[in-house]
């Protein structure tokens, strides 16, 4: 009975907290038909009184909307895509590979994913103009080809693995390679979508390392591009939901539709090991 009762009160909780985290989402929404004046109004209530859909065409004409969702498409798709090839095969080789130096390796990796990032803006940025990558998508996307993260959750799935698959492989002699991509790689669907689910919602919502990389705005982000809404004498709040609120529709779909994968995923992947 007690047990019944503290489930209850746990998924009360639960609920009150996911309303109160989509509440700003669902505002920020219903404001993008808004205007200005609405929004800034004392009196503006939480449903738009006239709704209008005046910011999204403007989005388009006024701001290089499809320019910049382009480019963070294609930045987050490039680099979600390489880092989950360098951290499955990192992790193949850290899990079913003996060799002197492994463990401490994996130590080394897990010790870089206690670094704050912005300790390591300083070296990185005076590397990426040391190779002349500055205002190149190279400065973008070589620093994400490593994630300590990724390498991290796919050691551990890969880890639990039977052996006996791994030196069947080797018996009928086929390369590590073959091995990797034909035995290893299919059995990793389910952690490959967590490592893809990460890594693709970090590098959309990307704004610091784009900004300070990129000076030509024909390369320039999204996340980045939103400034742009904010000018000298005031902010345009409707146009800042508006393409705000087109340009967090790929990560829901990426979520939506891998989202059954993402949690057999996770839950394997800290299961085994």
């Amino acid at each position: 009975m007690k047990s019944k009762k503290l489930h209850t009160v746990l998924y009360v909780i639960l609920a009150v907290y996911g309303v109160i985290s989509v509440l700003p989402f669902v505002w920020m929404v219903l404001s993008s038909f808004k205007l200005n004046q609405e929004i800034m109004s004392v009196t503006a209530s939480f449903f738009p009184q006239n709704p209008t859909f005046h910011n999204y065409p403007y989005v388009f004409q006024r701001f290089k909307f499809l320019t910049f969702f382009k480019n963070s498409v294609f930045l987050a798709v490039t680099r979600t895509a390489l880092v989950i090839y360098t951290s499955s095969l990192c992790g193949y080789v850290l899990a079913k590979h003996t060799f002197r130096g492994r463990d401490l390796i994996f130590g080394w990796i897990l010790a870089t994913m206690m670094i704050p990032w912005p300790v390591t803006i300083i070296p990185m940025y005076s590397l990426m103009l040391s190779f002349g990558w500055l205002n190149s998508y190279l400065a973008i996307i070589v620093p994400s080809l490593l994630s300590g993260f990724g390498i991290f959750l796919m050691r551990q799935f890969i880890k639990g693995i039977p052996d006996d698959l791994v030196e069947a492989g080797r018996i009928d002699g086929a390369s590590e390679f073959y091995i990797f991509h034909r035995v290893i790689l299919p059995l990793c669907v389910n952690a490959l979508a967590a490592v893809a689910i990460f890594h693709f919602l970090w590098y959309w919502e990307d704004f610091l390392w784009p900004f300070l990389v990129l000076q030509d705005d024909s390369k320039q982000v999204l996340a980045v591009g939103l400034q742009l809404f904010s000018q000298r004498y005031g902010t345009d709040f409707g146009g800042l939901f508006a393409a705000t609120t087109m340009g967090i529709v790929p990560v829901l779909l990426v979520y939506i539709i891998f989202q059954k994968r993402f949690i057999e995923g996770m839950t394997m992947t800290g299961i085994k090991g």
